[in-house]
């Protein structure tokens, strides 16, 4: 792994987290849903009661990649989890083992934290990060089905309208 360095996030960082989010979002086809900002990225990551936490993946001293991660909750097993939001390195930084590091480290806190599993979610097109996790061990959960509530929808059934 020469030249590669993972170091958590810090709130000097919330720059560059901005700007590889605003890449993946690009790289997924979904810049129209991206709407974040730094002061809300400061807040929620770094502020009082911070909801994730970020990796940075570097190489040769150069950003070229991040992770965020958040605790979730297991009933069956009784052990927190980490949930994987984000995975991303720059197309040119691609090849260098930075993904593999980023997602390394994270097992590795796992392990640290006792948790008793990781898990993310990848869209059923992106053919090159499904063949990079099945490498490394993982497997699809195709039997469960992810649902979401925003907007509107969260509102109403938030009692917000």
């Amino acid at each position: 792994m020469n030249g590669t360095k993972i170091r958590s996030a810090s709130i000097d960082d919330v720059p560059v987290i901005l700007q590889f989010i605003r890449e993946l979002a690009e790289y997924e086809k979904l810049t129209h849903a991206c709407v974040a900002t730094e002061a809300e990225l400061a807040a929620t990551l770094f502020g009082a009661r911070p909801y994730a936490e970020v990796l940075i993946g570097e190489w040769d001293g150069e950003a070229v990649g991040f992770s965020l991660f958040f605790h979730n909750y297991s009933t069956f097993l009784a052990q927190p989890g980490i949930y994987l939001e984000d995975l991303f390195v720059r197309p040119a930084a691609r090849g260098r083992g930075i993904g593999r590091a980023l997602l390394t480290r994270i097992a590795e806190l796992a392990v640290e934290r006792n948790c008793g599993r990781v898990e993310w979610s990848v869209l059923d097109w992106n053919a090159p990060a499904i063949g990079f996790y099945r490498k490394l061990g993982a497997v699809p959960m195709e039997e469960w089905t992810t649902f979401r509530l925003t907007g509107d929808a969260l509102r109403v059934l938030g009692g917000g309208m």
